[in-house]
């Protein structure tokens, strides 16, 4: 699956929902997926919260198969920035 087709995944989520604040998933040579404005795109821009995580682990963060505090754990991904935007993500894909 690429970065688009799962930022267009994360866009439905959106729908009918609020997200504040912006947040970034940067997948390395891969790409990044930015979260801001209630708009998922892979367009890079600076934001409040990054989250650093391969593509592969991104699709299971996203598919409820990594739980995110685990991932944390494990060192799979890695969280800067702001903690509470990173938190709010929890909500939108609950």
């Amino acid at each position: 699956m690429t970065l688009a087709a799962i930022a267009d995944g994360i866009q439905k989520n959106l729908v009918g929902r609020s997200f504040e604040g912006s947040l970034k998933f940067d997948c390395g040579d891969d790409g990044v997926i930015v979260l801001a404005d209630n708009q998922a795109s892979t367009q890079d821009q600076e934001t409040d919260c990054t989250i650093r995580i391969s593509q592969d682990n991104l699709t299971k963060l996203l598919t409820g198969k990594l739980n995110p505090m685990t991932g944390v754990a494990l060192g799979k991904l890695k969280i800067s920035g702001n903690m509470g935007v990173a938190m709010k993500l929890g909500q939108l894909l609950g």
